[in-house]
């Protein structure tokens, strides 16, 4: 299968599957459910969900197995951007091409969608089908630290600390690797745990591969703000610079940043190339994570 067919696979699966868990929802607060289902399906890669899938499809780990876990992540990366985009944190107005939540609703709505996604990636993982039940409490101590204090949102408190602050390039990987990598080395880690005899060194391969493609991910991102416009991206191009944020471009320059990208991605492929498996899918997803527009 093809990446693009695999994509679009994947994008049918996560929204179908976490529209069902939210329209299954009591109706006392119509609204909220509203502004959650608004948040999820404006858009959005699916590149979460395409990693658990990915990884876990080349560990023979069954699609429906992956299911919990690739709408868990999708679930929690859903609040994260909302809280982004709220006036205390970004204070953006535009994602993927529409109106911010809080621009939607409104926003103490759209906290409170946040909190509720957030503990609904939880309920996912604590209640959704699984052939070998004794996994289910790896996939939620991995999610939790991948989104909380020790992942994301400590990530998110350094970025915030950085701004109007000149850091070292060493400090600014550390940030990198738990406000975006976290959640990407998330992805790959629980395929992992749901897997069979994953041998500790193909798991360390993996989770180098994971840890490389998530600061890739984010070095691409500073990139698009600085060369990329705002109807490509979706979202306000220049916010970085605007807000005087830490990115490789300001620090390095933006050509030593693309040679620095260019480094990442050939050591997300090394990794790969270091497993037995089928690694086609998670090439291609590196060489879309590296030249992606948006």
């Amino acid at each position: 299968m093809n990446l693009n067919t695999f994509q679009k696979n994947t994008k049918q699966r996560v929204d179908s599957g976490l529209t069902d868990a939210i329209e299954s929802l009591p109706g006392h607060a119509d609204k909220l459910k509203q502004a959650m289902l608004y948040a999820l399906l404006i858009g959005g890669k699916r590149m979460r969900p395409f990693l658990v899938h990915a990884t876990g499809q080349m560990l023979n780990v069954s699609s429906e197995d992956l299911d919990g876990p690739a709408n868990a992540i999708e679930a929690i990366h859903a609040y994260s951007l909302i809280h982004d985009d709220l006036p205390a944190m970004d204070d953006d107005e535009l994602r993927r091409g529409h109106p911010t939540c809080h621009i939607q609703f409104d926003e103490a709505t759209a906290i409170l969608a946040g909190d509720a996604l957030q503990s609904l990636a939880f309920d996912i993982l604590c209640h959704y089908p699984l052939r070998q039940d004794s996994k289910r409490i790896a996939l939620i101590r991995i999610l939790s630290k991948a989104a909380g204090y020790n992942g994301m949102c400590g990530g998110q408190a350094m970025d915030l600390a950085a701004t109007d602050q000149q850091i070292s390039q060493k400090q600014l990987e550390q940030l990198h690797n738990k406000k975006t990598g976290a959640l990407l080395i998330a992805c790959v880690e629980m395929a992992i745990s749901l897997a069979d005899d994953v041998s500790p060194e193909n798991k360390q391969h993996l989770m180098q591969y994971a840890q490389t493609i998530g600061l890739a991910f984010q070095v691409q991102d500073d990139i698009l703000d600085v060369t990329s416009d705002s109807t490509t991206l979706g979202k306000p191009q220049g916010s970085d610079q605007a807000q005087n944020k830490s990115t490789y471009p300001a620090m390095l320059g933006l050509r030593q940043a693309q040679t620095y990208l260019d480094e990442l991605h050939q050591q997300a492929l090394q990794a790969l190339r270091a497993l037995p498996y089928n690694t086609q899918l998670l090439v291609s997803f590196t060489d879309f994570v590296i030249h992606r527009t948006y």
